[in-house]
């Protein structure tokens, strides 16, 4: 059974940064296409970041260069760095991971910026 499991989400000022884990279990395939999503009040599903089997990243068009997503292989993880953060960065965050023709997502973890 494929799990992915957010944390490090919270309540910070803005300007501040924050660093977005996510820990998957029970994929089995190395190296799956992983990527970071979120979603504010009112609003649809955004991509933020995708980082591929070899790599390689894709960012939204929103991003302005404050958000680095990496991956541990080893450990099967992959993180969102925001830097600079925004009150519209308000959100709850998405983990995905694609195997094939499947995607799954996580719980999401709440990320709220006050100003």
């Amino acid at each position: 059974q494929v799990q992915l499991v957010e944390s490090g989400g919270g309540l910070v000022q803005a300007g501040g940064s924050l660093r977005l884990s996510c820990a998957t279990s029970g994929i089995i395939v190395n190296r799956p296409i992983m990527g970071w999503y979120r979603q504010a009040p009112g609003k649809q599903r955004e991509m933020v970041a995708i980082i591929f089997s070899g790599g390689s990243t894709n960012y939204g068009d929103s991003e302005e260069g404050r958000f680095t997503i990496s991956r541990d292989n080893a450990k099967k993880m992959v993180y969102l760095e925001i830097n600079r953060l925004k009150p519209e960065d308000t959100a709850v965050y998405y983990c995905q991971v694609v195997v094939g023709a499947n995607t799954y997502w996580g719980q999401g973890t709440q990320v709220t910026v006050s100003s």
